[in-house]
């Protein structure tokens, strides 16, 4: 490890530029985020000169806009059917499974259903944690097992204490230093933040009374030498640098009439890891000390067509806009329609009743109205049919392609199918329709399969390297 931080302003730009190329990801990611929870009116729309949200603009047109939010119920129950199936091929049952990995587990499913990613890092002492997708950055892959990756990371918000206690190494000249770089994150000083809501993310700025550290994993070219021994035939690599002694070596064994060894120069590639502060300067850095000899994440991107990434919630936001904007119409329709109006004419109202006495008596359930009986119209009330344009008709409908589009039926989410149907039947109907999310699933539980194996490799700590966890 490095004994004096260094500046590096290549690897530490080449980081930030793999997280700008996210922006997009991240964007959408935030909007089916907001639709998922609730907030599906902020989408904005021009209004001639104006750039306003849809909320805005039905307040200014004097309405009231409502959320029927039928993605949250969707995605939570994906989440529960997992669990069911977590539980039934024994996921959590191995020895030395945390107890918190299946709440873990639910919260990056929800996470890989909203945005398409999920991601997990793995410390050397085996203690796994979910990535947030606002700080996690990665070269553009293809690889649907992620196999293409040369470059991956997050960034970490830490507090002063936890910086000098991970790249301090006891060193009072170092903690010096790690205090100059990052006094100015330090002097910002905690601020309030309303829980539950997160900052905007941005790469170079840390949260309020942080100082921001970026984790870096890079897959890098290192050159040796591919030596094969005369005597036994066996292949051994050694340095680049020990060229000069090999070459010594072979002119003693040519004197003593031996065979030389064989020399072919080879490329090895390794994972190496850097930590940065935000002015690019290298805080620590090592070669991968884990066991499979890589980086610490594992993660999966759904279902990464042409490297681009199409989360389960994407399918349905159009049908929940359409729903939502329904029920307004069908609102509107009710506040406008004719309720019970009186039509009276002029010419029955007797000459020594006023006005304000029909009024008081039609409210009456017993009131009685006399009428002169000339006029060819007599008193009606009118009360006009709500559903005379179809659009009960056309929310069931929505309602039925929502369920057909996400794949989610009445089965799945518990909901009744008919007093008729036997229990053999309802559960063949609930297999069948897991299977429509049976892709999905299964991409997610590669991922814990993949994990599972890693912390089978990685069950010895390095104790040499803590800044690694």
């Amino acid at each position: 490890m490095n004994k004096h931080t260094t500046h590096d302003n290549r690897l530490i730009y080449a980081a930030r530029d793999a997280w700008l190329a996210a922006g997009d990801f991240r964007r959408r990611r935030d909007r089916f985020k907001r639709y998922t929870y609730g907030d599906q009116w902020s989408d904005k729309i021009c209004d001639g000169p104006w750039l306003r949200s849809e909320r805005e603009q039905i307040y200014l047109s004097g309405k009231q806009p409502y959320t029927n939010n039928l993605i949250r119920q969707l995605v939570k129950t994906v989440v529960g059917r997992f669990r069911v199936l977590a539980e039934s091929r024994g996921y959590y049952s191995k020895a030395g499974s945390a107890p918190r990995m299946p709440e873990l587990d639910a919260r990056l499913l929800e996470e890989f259903l909203i945005s398409g990613m999920a991601v997990q890092r793995i410390g050397l002492d085996g203690e796994v944690e979910n990535v947030n997708p606002r700080l996690f950055f990665i070269n553009a892959v293809k690889d649907p097992c992620c196999r293409d990756i040369e470059l991956i990371g997050q960034c970490h918000d830490m507090s002063l204490p936890e910086v000098y206690a991970r790249f301090g190494h006891g060193s009072l000249e170092r903690i010096s230093r790690l205090t100059d770089i990052f006094r100015q994150s330090a002097a910002r000083g905690a601020m309030p933040v309303d829980l539950g809501l997160s900052d905007d993310a941005d790469f170079f700025t840390p949260a309020p009374g942080k100082c921001r550290v970026v984790e870096m994993w890079t897959l890098d070219a290192m050159s040796r030498l591919m030596c094969s021994e005369p005597d036994s035939g066996d292949i051994c690599y050694r340095p680049i640098d020990e060229l000069d002694s090999i070459h010594a070596e072979n002119d003693r064994r040519i004197r003593n009439g031996l065979e030389p060894v064989e020399v072919v120069p080879d490329i090895q590639f390794v994972w190496n890891c850097r930590w940065y502060s935000p002015s690019g300067e290298l805080l620590d850095s090592c070669r991968s000390p884990y066991a499979h000899g890589s980086h610490p994440y594992v993660l999966r991107l759904y279902p990464l067509t042409d490297g681009e990434i199409h989360p389960f919630v994407e399918d349905v936001i159009d049908q929940q806009r359409y729903i939502n904007r329904l029920i307004m119409m069908i609102d509107k329709m009710m506040a406008s329609a004719a309720k019970g109006v009186l039509l009276f004419p002029v010419d029955q109202l007797p000459e020594d009743m006023k006005w304000e006495e029909v009024f008081d008596t039609w409210a009456r359930s017993d009131g009685v109205i006399p009428i002169t009986g000339r006029g060819t119209s007599l008193p009606q009330q009118v009360v006009t049919p709500t559903d005379g344009v179809g659009a009960y008709r056309l929310l069931e409908l929505q309602m039925k392609l929502f369920d057909n589009i996400s794949g989610v039926g009445d089965a799945l989410q518990g909901r009744s199918i008919g007093g008729t149907a036997g229990a053999a039947l309802y559960d063949r109907q609930v297999e069948n329709a897991t299977i429509a999310m049976g892709d999905l699933l299964e991409t997610f539980a590669s991922l814990i399969e993949e994990r599972s194996k890693i912390l089978e490799v990685c069950s010895a700590r390095n104790s040499a390297r803590p800044s690694l966890r």
